[in-house]
């Protein structure tokens, strides 16, 4: 006979229905190494994989905040929303695409844009949303580009554009297009106004954001790793019928064969853009 008896205690009884209501943003998977990262640390890093380096995609809003000096940020032309132009159908409504980017990501197109300081120098800014279809650029992203542009020239503040697109949004076809040239024709004016524009590419930047103002900064930075070009690797693999050089149309690619000033990684981007400006003349 035992003098001692051990019971086990009883297993907890778990209803199927219950809902634990576990936050889908706890844990973040690196897409470079795979890591499995606590958002909050990432969050914390800018966005920036603590393991490889891999600098994740950033709402506009979230690179604006770790961006410019805290407070200064004064908004312009967030109501400025598309009228469909071409009152453009397929699969589905342009109108409906419109209001779902719209009520995920609490803008109302792709651009933000307004007035900051980085480290006391004024500037004027452009932020591209890629979260909103694409990043891609309609009528709205060149109207509020230009508007960013002519308030450089009008308060010779310099102008920053933060680009993340797809390209031309082709809901708005030729729309859309004129653009390209309308936002590089107020860069021109901006040139010759002797105002500097620096034009930092994120990734990606493809498409017709890439074949005109993106490329055009008196200097143009890029972040690690991003994806720059017109036209995508598999397209233009498919086309040539050649297999590309490896780290094709990655920044480090364009930087060694002249097509971007250099590199800045996102946690030292703001000392690097207030250098910049320094070197141009504007002081605090």
């Amino acid at each position: 006979m035992s003098w001692f008896k051990k019971n086990k205690a009883p297993k907890p009884k778990i209803d199927s229905s219950e809902s634990f209501n576990i936050p889908d943003n706890i844990w973040s998977k690196c897409p470079s190494c795979s890591s499995v990262i606590y958002s909050k640390e990432l969050r914390r890093n800018s966005g920036v994989c603590l393991k490889c380096n891999y600098h994740f995609r950033l709402k506009a809003k979230d690179r604006i905040r770790i961006l410019v000096d805290r407070h200064s940020f004064i908004e312009m032309d967030q109501d400025l929303k598309t009228n469909d132009p071409l009152n453009f159908k397929a699969l589905t409504k342009y109108k409906d695409s419109i209001k779902k980017a719209q009520k995920k990501t609490g803008l109302n197109d792709c651009i933000v844009s307004g007035e900051a300081k980085i480290k006391g120098v004024s500037v004027v800014l452009g932020v591209f949303d890629f979260f909103f279809m694409g990043g891609s650029m309609g009528t709205v992203a060149g109207e509020k580009l230009t508007r960013v542009v002519e308030k450089g020239i009008a308060e010779k503040k310099p102008v920053i554009i933060f680009s993340a697109s797809g390209g031309a949004r082709m809901h708005e076809g030729i729309f859309s297009l004129m653009q390209m040239a309308k936002v590089s024709a107020a860069l021109n004016k901006l040139s010759k106004s002797s105002v500097p524009y620096i034009s930092v590419l994120t990734d990606p930047t493809t498409g017709g954001v890439a074949a005109s103002f993106a490329m055009l900064g008196d200097v143009n930075i890029a972040e690690p790793r991003a994806l720059i070009g017109f036209a995508g690797p598999r397209v233009i693999e498919g086309t040539i019928r050649q297999k590309l050089p490896e780290g094709f149309q990655r920044s480090e690619f364009l930087l060694e064969h002249g097509m971007i000033d250099l590199i800045v990684e996102r946690n030292e981007m703001r000392d690097k853009l207030s250098n910049i400006l320094i070197n141009f003349g504007f002081d605090s």
